[in-house]
């Protein structure tokens, strides 16, 4: 992935960004008074190449000027019909209103439909208004299955074949 997207660039991860990404995703939890949890939720940022790289998911960071102000990431699941999770999708308070958030999500749905997978689960926090309107709008549908402690939400979207 390298993709503009009006003054930012998306982009996949590196291992020297892994301090960076950590610090947007704990600045942004912070915010909305949500801990970081280096050893539980969190530890995928910090050992992206195993979570990520060597299961077949994606981890992306979003530059602006050279800063990272962004992250978003995906994984396979074992739960689901050939499902991955959306994980990670933060941004920076300068990223957001500017349709960032609905161009993140669009381009991980077009990679993992590349990828041939038929469902994306995604889990949040009602507190994350942005996210929570962002799913919805973008057509996934309320389900119970939440495993996160932090998350009280869970959305699935079923994705068309592409024939």
């Amino acid at each position: 992935m390298n993709k503009p997207f009006q003054s930012f660039l998306i982009r996949d991860w590196q291992p020297s960004d892994r301090e960076a990404a950590a610090a947007v995703i704990s600045t942004v939890l912070a915010e909305y008074g949500l801990g970081w949890e280096p050893t539980g939720a969190d530890r995928d940022v910090l050992d992206v190449e195993a979570c990520y790289q060597k299961v077949d998911g994606e981890f992306w960071v979003v530059e602006e000027a050279g800063k990272i102000v962004g992250t978003a990431a995906y994984y396979p699941i074992e739960r689901g019909q050939q499902a991955v999770e959306i994980r990670k999708m933060y941004l920076l308070p300068s990223a957001r209103g500017q349709g960032v958030g609905r161009f993140l999500l669009t381009q991980l749905e077009a990679a993992i439909a590349a990828k041939g997978y038929q469902q994306i689960l995604i889990e949040t926090a009602s507190i994350l208004k942005e996210a929570v309107i962002l799913y919805e709008r973008n057509g996934y549908q309320p389900i119970t299955d939440v495993e996160t402690d932090r998350c009280d939400r869970a959305y699935l979207k079923e994705l068309q074949s592409v024939v």
